[in-house]
């Protein structure tokens, strides 16, 4: 069996451990960036790495730094990250190679954290750059004493603009922040942008395709969730698309209006119309109540072999959400509802990872950086139907962790997503585990193309997964409830 991400023997009372085994893609991740050091020509000193959730990200980058200190190829590393919370597992993933790990303090001379020797690397977030923009600008101390490998976490977010480059002011800040950095390791889960720009740390590739020369971006090392469930690391998907008619017509005329099926709506206007009626709860449909029946009944079954298993449900907005939560309380079970104007959103995170709810509620605060590997069941009722957003949520489900590792065969037992069986959400579910190169298109033409990024046209049908996905998911065509089956 691959080993399950670093096999960290416990510390010491003498420091932190240094018994690592990475996985094989963490060993080529090493030996990609030693290449690009000894030669940075002819690809340059940027390098994109494009790894799901649970892939072992953070500890690659952190691994492969230490391993190039040792080998006298890097002095120093300068992360970027974009939430608080990715901050936190940055600084405690280094704390566990043994490598010091500081976040930038703009309340003390930037120089001299730069010089620091205690510290090994120094930690910024896109927020904080940019609000400190021209201070940082003015006294950033070219890239620091000794050489530098710049590290971008989720990089897909620093967008650039060529038209606009001060338009961009995350990826803009960085790119001079990081100009003498050695190289730069932008590492990311979602390699694309609904806005169609390109993004910092990653090469533009020309390529011909059909009779004209178009631009993409492919990653230097990519790391499919297929490769990952079939070595244990994360587990498999399961999707479940609850479909039904929708009527829009008058309430008090019920019945008189015009009927439209969930998943065969081709009409973009109608197809959205009918996902805002699905997601209701107490829309006539009643396609949300079953798609929240089927998840529940779903988590009990997980529960008999995954006692400590939990439920996430992505909402569509504040009040959407606590109608989830009072209906999920009315059945017995344990909420947790999180939303960013809650001040005690953070701890409700921190008591659900620690197994505190049965249920996570939440709208937009459970997406990159969010780690619980007791959810198991994901339910999808939201209206944002960006690849992007889709996958960030769906993927919550993948990790493991330790002792479940310890006790299930491989592959990993699966884990479950349900959601409205939307034209758009069926087709994410189809590629949500291959990667492919994210086309730059004109400015010109992004309004008349998909802009929900690659796969988004899939038409494979919904029963036919190809060999290889096959290992990773399985996907069921839409469910329709006897009750609502129409005649033909």
């Amino acid at each position: 069996m691959a080993p399950y991400s670093f096999d960290l023997a416990p510390a010491t009372s003498g420091g932190p451990s240094a018994v690592v085994q990475p996985r094989a893609w963490q060993s080529q991740l090493l030996r990609l960036l030693r290449a690009r050091l000894l030669n940075p020509l002819p690809h340059g000193r940027d390098v994109l790495i494009h790894a799901g959730p649970g892939a072992g990200k953070t500890l690659g980058a952190l691994l492969s730094f230490q391993r190039l200190q040792q080998e006298g190829h890097l002095d120093r590393f300068l992360v970027f990250c974009h939430r608080s919370s990715i901050a936190a597992q940055w600084r405690q993933a280094a704390g566990r190679l043994g490598l010091s790990l500081r976040s930038w303090d703009p309340e003390l001379e930037l120089g001299a954290q730069a010089a620091d020797p205690q510290a090994q690397g120094l930690l910024l977030s896109y927020q904080s750059a940019a609000r400190h923009r021209e201070r940082l600008t003015a006294s950033w101390p070219g890239s620091g004493p000794g050489r530098w490998l710049a590290i971008a976490d989720e990089v897909h977010h620093l967008g650039i603009d060529p038209e606009e480059p001060e338009a961009a002011a995350w990826g803009h800040v960085f790119s001079c922040l990081t100009e003498a950095a050695e190289l730069r390791l932008g590492l990311t889960g979602t390699p694309f942008r609904a806005d169609n720009l390109a993004f910092c740390a990653a090469r533009r590739v020309r390529a011909r395709q059909g009779g004209e020369i178009v631009e993409h971006i492919s990653p230097d090392l990519s790391v499919e969730p297929r490769q990952l469930i079939a070595a244990g690391d994360v587990r498999p998907l399961e999707f479940r698309f609850q479909d039904g008619w929708v009527e829009h017509g008058r309430p008090e005329q019920p019945g008189e209006g015009e009927t439209s099926p969930l998943s065969a709506e081709s009409r973009e206007s109608w197809r959205a119309r009918n996902l805002r009626r699905a997601i209701r709860l107490g829309d006539s449909s009643s396609i949300a109540l079953r798609l929240l029946l089927s998840a529940r009944q779903r988590l009990e079954r997980v529960r008999a072999e995954h006692p400590e298993a939990g439920g996430l449900v992505i909402a569509r907005d504040i009040a959407h959400a606590r109608r989830v939560s009072d209906l999920l309380s009315e059945q017995g079970d344990r909420v947790q509802l999180v939303h960013s104007q809650d001040p005690e959103a953070a701890s409700r995170l921190s008591s659900f990872q620690a197994g505190d709810g049965d249920w996570l509620v939440s709208i937009d605060m459970c997406a990159e950086g969010f780690d619980a590997p007791r959810l198991r069941v994901v339910a999808y009722l939201t209206t944002v139907v960006t690849r992007s957003r889709f996958v960030q949520a769906i993927t919550r489900a993948v990790r493991m962790d330790g002792g479940r590792a310890s006790i299930e065969t491989v592959p990993r037992h699966p884990s479950y997503v349900f959601a409205p069986a939307d034209p758009l959400l069926i087709s994410y579910a189809r590629s949500w585990s291959l990667s492919e190169p994210y086309l730059l298109r004109p400015r010109q033409a992004t309004a008349a193309t998909d802009p929900q990024g690659p796969g988004a046209n899939a038409t494979l049908p919904l029963e036919a997964i190809d060999e290889q996905a096959g290992a990773v998911i399985r996907l069921r065509g839409p469910e329709l409830p006897g009750f609502l089956r129409r005649p033909a």
